[in-house]
């Protein structure tokens, strides 16, 4: 099956919706919710999930090297109640600022970020976040993979390095 993010599509959503949007999206949401968490290397899998009402977004990693660092998942839904969006990324000593960290020191062995209640329009995954003058810095699109529901590191091609994701999602809607 395609992904609805086709190639075309993604990088038009990219030129089109620019990250300011999308922060406004999870900011002028009805609900949202923010969570931090560490992300811990050595080898093993490990997930962390979210739900916001009938809407679930689930981050599931293995990472190697250093230490834990500390992230943060940012979940919300939009005052029309039509689109879920989910955001993780490494974030300084103290989350609370809500402002990604630049680049992780951690070797991502793996990574997917499901949606549950919701089809994705939009992902990204990227290498380093924006920081200062810096811009966030998007994975190659042969390094992850999108689909109706996920967002994946692509087995082979993937480089190691993740520093942010993010989703919006279309939620399902009655039409009047």
């Amino acid at each position: 099956m395609a992904a609805p993010c086709g190639r075309s599509s993604r990088w038009l959503w990219a030129a089109v919706v620019p990250a300011a949007v999308l922060c406004l999206a999870v900011r002028a949401a009805e609900e949202a919710s923010t969570a931090e968490f560490d992300v811990r290397p050595g080898g093993e899998v490990h997930f962390f999930s979210r739900s916001l009402g009938d809407y679930t977004c689930t981050f599931t990693y293995s990472a190697q090297g250093g230490t834990n660092e500390q992230w943060q998942m940012n979940i919300g839904v939009s005052e029309d109640n039509l689109l879920f969006s989910c955001s993780v990324w490494r974030c300084q000593r103290l989350c609370s600022h809500f402002r990604p960290q630049g680049k992780s020191y951690l070797f991502f062995t793996q990574f997917k970020a499901e949606v549950k209640g919701a089809k994705i329009e939009y992902a990204m995954a990227y290498s380093q976040a924006a920081v200062g003058a810096q811009s966030d810095i998007p994975l190659k699109q042969e390094e992850f993979e999108i689909t109706e529901t996920t967002v994946s590191h692509r087995e082979g091609k993937f480089r190691f390095e993740l520093s942010k994701l993010v989703i919006v999602a279309k939620t399902p809607h009655d039409e009047l």
